[in-house]
């Protein structure tokens, strides 16, 4: 089967086309290359490149490839920037999503996995989150994904087009063989930024906030290696082959790590002295999100590789030794 990947060049992406052509899958890649980078591609994926918003474009890419099923990854994700320019955000993520249901539907594409957040829950209600649990966004990039999610439902409701939404915690790592890896400029992640103030490339590290009620008053989110989420994409789209109903599932590792203990866990994997200073609360970030992931376990039967946050941040801190530049290096 042909398997359409939007926003295959970016981080998870690109992983995920890499599992998927390990697997023997025929892969088209469709990205804009916004924040995402050429060089991440496996070579053996068609590539074209544009923007989901282009009715035009896709109706080209669609004319010219028989696909059977998408992965959408194309979407803004920095929460800060959704604050101070919400429209771009709905523009880019949920506008993109309106036009590629219509062109799914006008090529009779009926299968779509979809790459959604946490950060529809927003603040939490309980620890850990359920799939059931009330979606009450507290950032705009949040409610696009949220939006998202209800316009495929009603796709469904009104063309039969079947969804998988997939919501995930913060993602990390990189290929354990080093090929592939995070590189976003601005870099707003946790783990990349304290590894390149591990490998001198950024001068110390800055956390948002100590005053959360959490164990130590920092935030606490939960960690699912890069490799394992793509994993669950490619589970997710047979289980819509196999006949599977739409649905949400959880991703994470179900246990929960505040900044400040992934920072000591770098500092052990790194052998680095990492400085880091406290900061201000940025606007948006809830203080604890942990998932319930037993339902993607038990319905898609994914079974996650990768239980240790240091052994997921020593894949990333492979990746950011060989490429200090990131794709910049190739």
């Amino acid at each position: 089967m042909t398997i359409a990947v939007l926003g295959g060049a970016g981080y998870i992406g690109s992983h995920t086309v890499a599992q998927l052509v390990k697997a023997g899958e025929d892969v088209v890649v469709l990205d804009n290359l916004i924040t995402g980078h050429r060089q991440a591609v496996d070579p053996k994926a068609r590539f074209y490149q544009g923007d989901i918003r282009d009715y035009h474009f896709l109706s080209s890419v669609f004319s010219q490839e028989k696909i059977d099923g998408i992965i959408h990854f194309a979407a803004f994700s920095i929460v800060p920037e959704s604050m101070k320019d919400p429209l771009k955000y709905f523009d880019n993520n949920t506008g993109g999503m309106i036009t590629l249901l219509e062109a799914m539907h006008q090529f009779g594409i009926g299968k779509i996995v979809f790459s959604s957040t946490a950060a529809t829950y927003g603040e939490p209600k309980s620890i850990p989150i359920k799939e059931d649990d009330p979606q009450v966004p507290t950032n705009p990039y949040g409610e696009s994904k949220l939006a998202m999610e209800k316009i495929m439902h009603w796709s469904d409701v009104a063309y039969g087009i079947k969804f998988v939404a997939l919501r995930y915690f913060n993602v990390a790592g990189a290929m354990p063989d080093g090929s592939i890896g995070e590189d976003h400029n601005p870099e707003t992640h946790l783990i990349p930024i304290i590894l390149q103030v591990a490998a001198g490339t950024r001068d110390g590290l800055q956390i948002f906030g100590d005053d959360y009620p959490t164990k130590d008053g920092t935030n606490v989110r939960d960690y699912v290696h890069v490799v394992d989420l793509a994993d669950a994409h490619i589970l997710a789209m047979k289980y819509l082959n196999d006949g599977g109903d739409s649905n949400a599932f959880n991703l994470g590792s179900a246990t929960g790590f505040s900044n400040l203990e992934i920072l000591n866990a770098a500092r052990k994997v790194t052998g680095k002295e990492i400085p880091a200073k406290i900061g201000p609360r940025r606007a948006g970030d809830p203080s604890t999100l942990i998932a319930a992931s037993d339902k993607a376990r038990k319905i898609l039967g994914w079974q996650p590789q990768y239980d240790d946050v240091e052994k997921v941040i020593a894949t990333a801190w492979n990746w950011h030794e060989s490429h200090p530049k990131g794709f910049g290096d190739r």
